[in-house]
């Protein structure tokens, strides 16, 4: 017996002397990686996982895979399909807290949100969203991609996290409906742009300044931009540098997947698995039904619903308006959307003021005198072209 008490006691001493010594305390976080299918080869995808296990002591990787040897804990898999069975049964029993793959499907309504570090600035940026799908119509997952990628930020220990949306096809239709949402008491933070002209909408002069913490897109566009900014230095064929393509998010997803491509490099490897231990200490599953919950009482559902119903030509839309005599136009109003243009004008003309499209260094805009424009921005509004 005063042996056994001896044992558990030196034990003790030295479980506390290594987390004195290391500086983590308590209960580890598991992160599992996936090494099968890279470009580089299962040992990149390994020297990933041992660099982020000597940068952070509070986690502990879990390797999937064959062809390796490591002082790691190694759960043998000899293809994708089976790493990715292991893996999907040890996050739903508890026995990894999250994990980093690559060649994993998610359901619609499920899309990455990605990390990166901007050239111009060394900033942190989170890209939303850089694969998958969170909606089958681009407006709607759009906002969407807004809402996961604020948990995604709560989750990573930003409070309040800055959205920007890229000037992208349906743009100015995601700034209207997140500014209902706002006006409707969902909490969301804007940024302004760091050109002159300001605004939500982002260029690329703010991607690579990283003015947003959050720059809201869609998933075709994000993965590109993800290319971009984690191989621009190497010609494309390594990722060299970011967190990856980021954790599968939507409402009531139960699992933290954190997403590599085959180019990703160790150093990226290695971040991907830092983002998804801090998703999972951060609790991003249960922030992501919060952001939700909360978006909804703000009337998302409806919002999102408007959207789908069907685009503004009405059949009185299509009626014949007669152009009102020509003006020279010297004001205009941008933030209407590309697929709305013709409409707002013809908007204008039923009332007699005399309007044209065209299209400015921020997007689309209705261009009219300037004796016109407070009352053809009163009108648009109306109308909720603006």
């Amino acid at each position: 017996m005063e042996n056994m008490v001896k044992q558990t006691l030196k034990e003790t001493f030295e479980e506390i002397a290594v987390a004195l010594e290391t500086g983590s305390f308590g209960k580890k976080t598991r992160v599992g990686l996936t090494i099968l299918g890279s470009e580089h080869g299962p040992e990149e995808l390994l020297r990933g996982a041992e660099l982020a296990q000597s940068q952070n002591t509070d986690l502990e990787v879990v390797v999937i895979g064959t062809g390796i040897t490591t002082d790691l804990e190694l759960v043998e898999a000899t293809d994708d399909e089976e790493a990715h069975k292991l893996m999907d049964e040890m996050l739903l029993d508890g026995r990894l807290d999250s994990a980093v793959t690559l060649h994993y499907s998610f359901p619609i309504g499920v899309s990455t949100v990605g990390r990166v570090i901007t050239p111009a600035m060394g900033k942190e940026l989170l890209i939303g969203t850089t694969t998958g799908t969170s909606d089958t119509n681009r407006v709607a997952a759009m906002i969407k991609n807004a809402i996961c990628s604020i948990a995604s930020a709560k989750a990573c220990g930003n409070a309040d996290p800055t959205v920007g949306i890229l000037n992208i096809e349906g743009a100015r239709q995601v700034e209207k409906v997140l500014n209902k949402l706002k006006d409707a008491g969902y909490p969301i933070t804007f940024t302004e742009s760091a050109r002159a002209d300001g605004g939500v909408v982002m260029r690329g002069n703010d991607l690579l300044q990283g003015v947003p913490d959050i720059m809201v897109m869609d998933s075709l566009t994000g993965n590109v931009m993800m290319k971009m900014f984690s191989a621009y230095s190497t010609g494309g064929s390594y990722e060299a540098s970011g967190f990856g393509y980021g954790p599968g998010v939507g409402e009531g997803y139960d699992r933290i997947i954190g997403i590599i491509s085959r180019a990703s490099g160790a150093p990226v490897i290695a971040g991907a698995i830092r983002y998804m231990g801090s998703c999972a200490q951060g609790q991003l599953l249960k922030k992501v039904n919060a952001e939700f919950a909360a978006a909804k009482k703000a009337g998302l559902k409806k919002l999102l619903a408007d959207l789908t119903a069907g685009s503004k030509k009405t059949e009185e839309a299509t009626e014949e308006v007669a152009c009102p005599p020509e003006k020279t136009c010297t004001a205009d109003i941008p933030g209407i959307e590309i697929l709305d243009l013709e409409d707002a004008v013809r908007e204008l003309w039923k009332v007699g003021i005399y309007a044209s499209s065209g299209m400015g260094c921020t997007g689309p805009i209705v261009m009219m005198a300037e004796e016109d424009l407070e009352k053809s921005r009163e009108i648009l509004k109306e109308k909720d072209y603006i």
